[in-house]
């Protein structure tokens, strides 16, 4: 199975997180800038952004969301790195995949690796929903420490989940 994960970052935690979790897996790691071009070369894709503002993308993936929104995934596993600060932006925290969440979910996707909220201390986040994060969420700035195991297990989840 062939894995692309597309990411946005401003500091480099991002991608530092993907380039991670895409050693893990074996998986292509790129910009989001080359979305459009390369998506359809991969069966799973990865999703991943950190948050700005009030709950915003990074910049990197504003200009493509609207390509996103007129994909037809063709029933392809999709899953989502959200990289945030709980502490500063505890009522915005990672929202940044459900931005790109709600441009794909009606979109022939079967989202996988979704993630506990155990061990986090924020106020709310549309980027969970039944209790759960829509996906990894990483808190470098106030959990580093936590970084490096989140990632980890994540990606032993998404294997299991990929056999489905």
């Amino acid at each position: 199975m062939r894995i692309g994960i597309f990411y946005g970052s401003t500091t480099g935690v991002t991608k530092r997180v993907a380039e991670r979790a895409g050693e893990l897996l074996g998986a292509d790691v790129m910009n989001a800038a080359e979305i459009e071009e390369k998506i359809d070369n991969y069966d799973m894709l990865i999703f991943a952004t950190s948050s700005w503002n009030r709950g915003d993308v990074q910049k990197s993936w504003e200009s493509h969301l609207k390509f996103l929104g007129g994909k037809d995934f063709g029933g392809r596993k999709i899953a989502l790195i959200g990289v945030g600060d709980q502490e500063f932006f505890g009522k915005t925290f990672v929202e940044g995949m459900n931005v790109i969440y709600t441009y794909i979910k009606y979109n022939n996707i079967k989202l996988i690796g979704r993630t506990s909220t155990e061990g986090y201390d924020f106020e709310e986040s549309r980027s969970v929903e039944k209790g759960k994060f829509i996906g990894l969420a990483i808190d470098d700035k106030n959990q580093k420490e936590l970084t490096e195991e989140r990632i980890e297990n994540w990606v032993k989840q998404l294997k299991e989940e990929m056999k489905d």
